[in-house]
């Protein structure tokens, strides 16, 4: 299924980045399997959508298929069209249903943007919302539903391109259920149902059982943006271990009530984000699906900006900002509760280079519009690694593309000037969150929107035992005489040819005290550019002559900074790195 939308989806979001996502739900709505989706988009809300589509249409038949994207009634955000096609067999019994979900370029908001974070509610926002909406019967297109997105859509062939890509996949996972059932007959899938389930369920009661019976609290904090509060948004999660009764619980009930604006979390993203910090901290092999999802229980405030907003509250960005922050809440609870699984906050996301960009292309004299998926780093140092350089955010976990410089080139009118790691913003410890990413582009051709909501340019990710922070994101514009100019991070402007983006994601958190980190690693940080030799002697104790480490001089430095009750003081990763973000006259 994921193979038909990666090869027959037209638009980058999907043939580029590979942004979708592909399950199977049980027939009364239970989560099956989900393998190589993003996490943020089936964790919960397949199960939610099946359920509505169920709801809304309590007669299914052979060749329905369902386009949903209602945040209202289960999907991540309106950005997220999704096909669900009931497989139904030969006696008519309805035995699954086939979940395909893709990120679209352009789904007809007021803005040319899938992430409008400043929406004041649903009507400005301007999506167009399908609440389980029937667009085929017979297995033929209601053209009413096609006709109403083309109108709509900036793009809207690229669209139609993506939605035969998506009902494509979801006939191929149908075809290739209905096989299997003929072939080994329901019967004997229906009792490997039960016991996939049920094992998964076992294997999380099993981690469970070792883990001490405690309740533990942390929070995350979002950037000031327009609608927050002036110093921006507290996230707050306190998670209970029940060991006897097998059961983890994610209280995210003290938080802020919904705003004005398109950073709202829906349900189903607020249940994965809790569900996503929880399995972070746990053995990697558990199945993710409904067995396991049973001995969770994600506790919602009602008109919560965290799972509980309600039409017309605007849930534009539901999928990553303050979904990652719920993330880093659960990651920073379990650190006191399981240190050594532990893993530190993930870097803030949704830089310019990661923007959405839009315009006409002089080339061909038509609209294009997509989203950019130059890459962000962010991975967060765990109690087993270094953070991963293409993690993208917590959602995500580095199952999309990072998109070809040359891809990009060719297939808009823009050009790459650079894309590398900054050296010395990792965060720092043992083991260490990713760098940054910077990242320099322009348009060639004529002028393009660019449309970005950068969190993490003030909130740095945060380390978890003994770990250091990441360094922090940064967003400006390069004007026609070379001055960088500092942009606000979030925000809609115009790019002349004339002009650049110089943009930085935010780097991970680190794990660990950074005095503990093998020296050989410090060594080969330093060979790669990820580290100065300054940095390595402050922050790691780590001496080294012309790449060579001096044991002596390291051993007694590493212990002098260790015994020092000061130790931290010299460690701090600043907020704002100079180097390439400096402008040539000093300012910014």
């Amino acid at each position: 299924m994921s193979n038909v939308v990666l090869r027959a989806g037209r638009s980058g979001v999907l043939n580029r980045a590979k942004d979708l996502s592909c399950a199977i739900v049980t027939a009364d709505g239970e989560l099956l399997s989900a393998a190589d989706s993003l996490p943020i988009h089936v964790l919960s809300g397949p199960d939610l959508m099946a359920k509505a589509m169920m709801s809304f249409h309590p007669e299914l038949r052979p060749g329905d298929a369902f386009l949903h994207n209602s945040p209202y009634h289960g999907c991540s955000h309106a950005a997220d069209h999704t096909i669900l096609a009931p497989v139904i067999d030969a006696e008519g019994v309805h035995r699954f249903t086939v979940v395909v979900k893709a990120h679209q370029a352009d789904i007809g908001n007021s803005a040319p943007t899938t992430y409008f974070a400043t929406a004041k509610d649903v009507y400005e926002e301007g999506a167009l919302l399908f609440p389980a909406v029937r667009v085929q019967s017979n297995y033929q297109d209601i053209d009413d539903i096609i006709r109403m997105c083309r109108l709509r859509i900036r793009v809207p062939n690229q669209w139609y391109g993506d939605y035969l890509a998506m009902v494509g996949a979801a006939r191929a996972g149908e075809q290739e259920l209905l096989a299997l059932g003929a072939e080994i007959g329901w019967d004997v899938i229906s009792e490997f149902q039960t016991q996939w389930l049920e094992y998964s369920r076992t294997r999380m009661l099993e981690a469970i059982a070792k883990l001490p019976e405690m309740v533990s609290s942390g929070q995350s904090h979002h950037d000031p943006m327009f609608g927050t509060p002036p110093t921006g948004v507290d996230v707050a999660a306190t998670v209970v271990i029940s060991p006897n009764s097998g059961r983890i619980t994610v209280d995210l009930r003290d938080n802020i009530a919904a705003m004005n604006c398109g950073l709202n979390v829906s349900e189903a993203c607020a249940k994965t984000a809790a569900m996503i910090g929880v399995f972070n901290c746990l053995d990697a092999e558990i199945p993710k699906n409904a067995g396991s999802f049973s001995c969770i229980d994600v506790l919602i405030e009602d008109g919560s900006a965290i799972g509980g907003a309600k039409h017309p509250n605007s849930l534009s960005v539901s999928t990553t900002n303050l979904a990652d922050r719920v993330v880093a809440a659960v990651h920073m609870a379990l650190s006191k509760i399981v240190p050594e699984q532990a893993v530190a906050e993930i870097g803030a996301v949704n830089p310019p280079h990661k923007g959405v960009i839009s315009g006409t292309d002089p080339r061909t004299k038509t609209p294009f519009i997509n989203q950019l998926f130059l890459g962000s780093t962010g991975g967060p140092a765990s109690s087993f690694g270094d953070g991963w350089l293409t993690y993208s955010h917590a959602g995500n976990a580095g199952i999309s593309f990072v998109e070809s410089v040359e891809m990009t080139e060719m297939h808009h009118p823009l050009r790459i000037l650079c894309r590398e790691l900054v050296p010395d913003s990792e965060g720092a410890g043992c083991f260490t969150g990713a760098p940054c990413l910077e990242v320099e582009f322009q348009p060639t051709l004529s002028p393009m929107t660019l449309a970005y909501v950068s969190d993490g340019t003030f909130s740095a990710a945060q380390g978890v035992c003994g770990g250091l922070a990441g360094s922090t994101a940064a967003q400006h514009v390069r004007d026609e005489a070379g001055h960088l100019n500092e942009i606000a991070p979030v925000g809609q402007m115009t790019v002349k040819p004339q002009q650049s983006i110089l943009s930085r994601t935010a780097a991970g958190g680190g794990y660990g005290d950074p005095l503990d980190r093998e020296c050989d690693q410090v060594l080969q940080d330093l060979a790669s550019g990820l580290l100065t030799l300054e940095r390595a002697e402050s922050i790691y104790g780590v001496v080294a002559r012309e790449g060579v480490l001096d044991e002596r001089a390291t051993a007694k430095l590493r212990t002098v900074k260790g015994s020092n009750e000061n130790a931290g003081s010299d460690k701090s990763t600043p907020d704002r790195l100079a180097g390439p973000m400096e402008a040539t006259d000093g300012t910014l």
